[in-house]
């Protein structure tokens, strides 16, 4: 029987953890490769993949990285003159990464600015130097991997090229929307300079058919999203950003893959950043780290008292603001909270207002914080996460592997991955389905009753210290849309 020849895939996006990373979206491409370069050919049909990644040559990545090599230089078009390429090749944990330098990724000092036009140079220039860079190193890609707006232009352009250019023909493309709303709006002149016309397809709003994200989604061959869930509310109008009515018209060939968590890097028995180290049978040992949070902000030590957390980016998206108004309905009862994360500085002052208002109860720590966000992790009993739309979200995984029981909006990748269902011994957590206050004031209220009967709570807290988040399933979920899209089963 002939060998078959490995899958060539491609994974584009905007940064990679630990290259550089800024939100979810760099946990993802650092993580996702890697599963996927893990995966056996028995759990593939028989197939082997050859994945590898590219990222744009930021500034903030360390020039210094070791076996670092040059391995291609080309030119971009532009109306204003073609823009210099040079690609460099390293490798992250057996991944091997490019990395694109050129136009604006030189001189940018952040992976992301405030101004549109000149995130739209950098990131249209990168997605256009991706498919470049392939065809310059003679590199027969079946599956291009494209990842929110900044990369969605390699959708596109590779459907343009594949009409004239032999070499692209056989390429399949395959676009994540990681958070819909982030469009990429402002890009429509930078499209033009780089000789993209608008898109063509009627099924898209007028308004979209200039803007990389939608014109991304009608290019490529399949579409995905971070969670089942959130893959059937953007189909709706409240989720659905105007797109609703393009995206039912394409709903077979969108699908929603739940992101996983690199358990190694999140891990309460080896984290050097705790107090006390534990694992799922050693819940005693954890409230160790409880008591050690409690010193540390000045709180009343005392175990009984359940202890909310918020470890979180404070804008509305994340609904910290429906948590500080929960909050203040149930100042009545015992509970502490601490809240850390920057954003808006409206909600920044609102959280630090409602620790002036309960100085005995409430933290507010406005800064970003790693080591002190897994000290939460271990020691609070409780996180909230009243989002009022999260198409995947870490936290409330990362939050169970560390022992600490969610709280949250049912809603996108929340609702598909805690359980909070009547009289069952499989829960993880707590859901509430609007986002008023009211009603997460009723659901903190129901959790705090909880937490008062310790063999109850302890069962659900096991229960989310056992759930698999691991990137394997979701890796093979990938893989077999990569097999049956080449196969021409999609």
């Amino acid at each position: 029987m002939k060998k078959k020849r490995p899958i060539n895939i491609l994974f584009i996006a905007s940064e990679a953890a630990p290259l550089i990373k800024v939100g979810g979206l760099g946990d993802v491409a650092g993580s996702l490769p890697k599963a996927l370069k893990n995966l056996l050919p028995n759990q593939l049909s028989g197939n082997e993949l050859d994945i590898r990644l590219v990222i744009p040559f930021h500034s903030m990545i360390n020039q210094k990285l070791e076996n670092i090599q040059l391995v291609s230089s080309f030119l971009v078009k532009h109306s204003h003159g073609n823009i210099p390429a040079r690609v460099f090749l390293t490798s992250v944990e057996g991944v091997p990464v490019y990395l694109i330098e050129g136009g604006s990724i030189l001189s940018d000092q952040n992976v992301y600015s405030s101004n549109p036009e000149y995130d739209a140079k950098k990131y249209i220039f990168f997605s256009i130097a991706a498919l470049e860079m392939v065809k310059n190193i003679n590199w027969h890609v079946d599956i291009i991997h494209a990842n929110d707006w900044h990369t969605a232009i390699t959708c596109y352009d590779l459907k343009l090229r594949k009409v004239t250019d032999p070499f692209f023909r056989n390429t399949k493309s395959v676009l994540s929307m990681h958070n819909m709303p982030y469009m990429g709006a402002g890009s429509e002149r930078i499209l033009n300079e780089f000789g993209l016309p608008n898109c063509p397809c009627t099924d898209l709003p007028e308004w979209a058919r200039s803007i990389p994200l939608p014109i991304g989604m009608y290019a490529a061959d399949f579409l995905l999203t971070v969670s089942p869930n959130y893959a059937n509310e953007i189909l709706t109008p409240d989720y659905g950003c105007g797109l609703q009515d393009f995206l039912n018209k394409r709903k077979d060939s969108l699908s929603g893959i739940l992101n996983g968590l690199d358990e190694s890097k999140w891990d309460p028995k080896i984290d050097n950043t705790l107090h006390f180290n534990y694992d799922s049978t050693q819940l005693d040992v954890r409230l160790k780290n409880k008591l050690a949070l409690q010193t540390e902000f000045g709180l009343e030590k005392d175990d009984t008292i359940p202890l909310f957390i918020m470890v979180t980016r404070m804008d509305q998206q994340k609904g910290v603001d429906l948590a500080i108004s929960a909050l203040r309905m149930i100042a009545d009862s015992s509970w502490q909270a601490i809240l850390l994360g920057t954003g808006d500085p409206v909600i920044e002052s609102a959280c630090r207002s409602l620790e002036v208002e309960m100085p005995s109860k409430v933290r507010s720590v406005i800064r970003f914080d790693l080591n002190l966000s897994k000290r939460m992790y271990a020691g609070g009993d409780i996180i909230l996460i009243p989002s009022r739309y999260e198409p995947c979200g870490l936290t409330q995984m990362i939050a169970m592997r560390y022992g600490c029981v969610p709280l949250a909006r049912s809603t996108g990748g929340l609702k598909d991955t805690i359980i909070d269902e009547d009289n069952s011994n499989q829960n993880n957590g707590f859901l509430f389905s609007e986002p008023i206050p009211e009603i997460m004031a009723q659901t903190l209220i129901r959790a705090i009753s909880d937490y008062s009967n310790r063999q109850k709570w302890q069962i659900i807290q096991s229960n989310g210290l056992h759930t698999d988040f691991s990137w394997e399933k979701s890796a093979i979920e990938y893989a077999n849309i990569y097999i049956d899209l080449i196969e021409g089963e999609r």
